[in-house]
């Protein structure tokens, strides 16, 4: 547990950060004062960290909500009391984190389809904003690296690079908006890899059979759709929040104005609708390689069929002639000609010959594709089918002729206006 107090500037506007260390009885009192627990500190020890937060902020956290904390697995969730407002986000575990995992971590995170999500809890009061995070959460830690770099400057330097929050409410969003940012940066490789299933689906030179890995990534995607979606609810409870209560949220000593608030909570939810919207087009894209996919193969499995039919085709007649001259009959023309051999070749080779001229002009024999309107004029017996067909019927034709003479004599009136001018 850390904890870092905000002040007013005695002569400027800006707000500066001290730590506990740095605090001298010459010093006015805080604006806020920011507690950030990690989930060591009240997992083995509820009851403890309770009354050191009593004692530290005069806040009693209530029973039910110290379960919500203490639960890993509590979804995004957004409630108020008299005392203190409670936000629960739950943030997806990235790379950048250090987050401990396996059997060494105190807590067991339960994946689901390969991705691991983690709670941060939000109390907060006027003066007053604790946090309950998972130790290596890279957002925070790197947001209070920063503030431990400006404490080390003198107060009047500490507003030169960013300003500091001015609120408990105002530090908490701009917590959430370092996180949610870090999602953005995961479309590139997330891009990446779906190009990678896509190329896997439609490659044709082997069979794919990475189909239950597939579909663990497929509802990756879709487990982020939840929770991006359990995150704009809950972001949307704090903005009635807001709306409706913002005295609730708001220092007493300081005049934010409201809309500043609403515009950075609505920030953030478009930041969050992005990453969903992205996800969504992830989703669509690996389904349609799958589409693709199935397609490529039914297309395959229809050209295998089509070569094996116009085979069976060719050599169903050479059948029949060599089935007919198999026949045990004592006379059958031809059986004692020397030449009723060659005789019956040849005919069998004109056959196939005139089989395969005739699959071609059908258009069944190569690769050439051909349009659904020479399709369509092969079953009618012309292959120049005019499309345009219904021009010939009369009402339409004395239509057409009247508004070709219409538009005609339209156009030389223009051309002599043009002329006059």
């Amino acid at each position: 547990m850390q904890s870092y107090y905000f002040f007013q500037h005695p002569t400027a506007s800006h707000i500066y950060a001290q730590n506990q260390a740095q605090l001298t009885p010459e010093q006015p009192e805080p604006e806020f004062i920011w507690i950030d627990c990690t989930r060591e500190d009240v997992v083995n020890r509820p009851e403890v960290w309770q009354n050191e937060i009593f004692e530290h902020c005069q806040i009693r956290v209530n029973e039910y909500h110290l379960r919500d904390i203490l639960n890993l697995e509590h979804p995004c969730a957004f409630d108020t009391l008299d005392d203190y407002d409670l936000l629960i986000f739950r943030k997806m575990v990235t790379p950048d984190d250090q987050i401990v995992a396996g059997e060494q971590a105190l807590e067991k995170h339960e994946r689901v389809f390969g991705l691991a999500t983690t709670p941060i809890s939000f109390l907060m009061t006027p003066q007053v904003l604790i946090t309950v995070r998972e130790q290596g959460n890279k957002a925070i830690e790197s947001y209070i690296q920063r503030i431990e770099t400006l404490i080390q400057r003198p107060i009047d330097e500490q507003n030169k690079p960013r300003k500091l929050a001015t609120t408990p409410l105002d530090l908490s969003l701009r917590l959430l908006n370092n996180m949610v940012d870090g999602y953005l940066d995961l479309r590139v490789p997330l891009t990446r890899r779906v190009e990678f299933w896509q190329q896997e689906l439609l490659q044709g030179h082997r069979r794919f059979t990475k189909w239950h890995q597939l579909l663990q990534e497929n509802m990756a995607f879709q487990q982020v759709e939840n929770l991006c979606e359990e995150q704009i609810e809950s972001l949307q409870e704090l903005r009635d929040e807001v709306v409706e209560n913002y005295a609730h949220l708001k220092s007493k000593k300081r005049s934010e104005k409201q809309d500043i608030m609403l515009v950075r909570v609505d920030d953030l939810t478009s930041h969050i609708e992005r990453i969903q919207k992205h996800t969504t087009r992830l989703r669509g894209a690996v389904q349609a390689a799958i589409d693709l996919h199935f397609s490529a193969v039914a297309n395959q499995t229809n050209e295998n069929m089509r070569i094996l039919a116009i085979i069976t085709a060719i050599f169903a007649p050479l059948t029949l002639l060599t089935g007919i001259y198999g026949m045990n009959f004592e006379f059958i023309p031809g059986l004692k000609s020397p030449t009723g051999f060659w005789i019956m070749l040849g005919i069998m080779l004109a056959t196939t010959v005139m089989l395969i001229y005739y699959f071609y002009r059908r258009h069944l024999v190569g690769r050439g594709e051909k349009s659904v309107i020479d399709m369509l004029a092969q079953q009618h017996g012309d292959q120049h089918l005019n499309i345009f067909w219904f021009m010939d019927y009369e009402p339409i034709k004395q239509t057409v002729k009247g508004t070709v003479k219409g538009t005609v004599k339209t156009m030389k009136e223009i051309e002599k206006l043009t002329k006059l001018k």
